[in-house]
């Protein structure tokens, strides 16, 4: 249930931004890679400095308040207040992703 509900939030709440493909700003191959390092978009100084490398637990905490955990990004979502939510996406892009 985690993944279709997952798949839900997703593409209610991130999929007008972003996409699971390999096009940016994609989140294809998330896991594992730095924040601001994905190819063809054009990212804030802040994401590309931030240095974060895109784990299970530091995905739960930036969904949870993205302009808090990375101050300056210009990404529009407010984030997943309900850890469940971000639990959920989380199991979505590790499987999509």
């Amino acid at each position: 249930m985690p993944f279709a509900a997952g798949a839900d939030l997703f593409k209610k709440r991130c999929a007008q931004c972003h996409t699971i493909e390999a096009v940016g700003p994609n989140l294809h191959g998330v896991f594992g890679r730095k924040s601001g390092q994905a190819a063809n978009f054009s990212y804030t100084k802040a994401n590309k400095n931030h240095g974060v490398v895109w784990s299970e637990q530091t995905m739960f905490e930036y969904l949870e308040n993205p302009k808090k955990y990375i101050p300056g990004t210009k990404l529009a979502f407010d984030g997943f207040k309900k850890e469940s939510e971000r639990n959920d996406v989380i199991t979505y892009l590790k499987e999509e992703c």
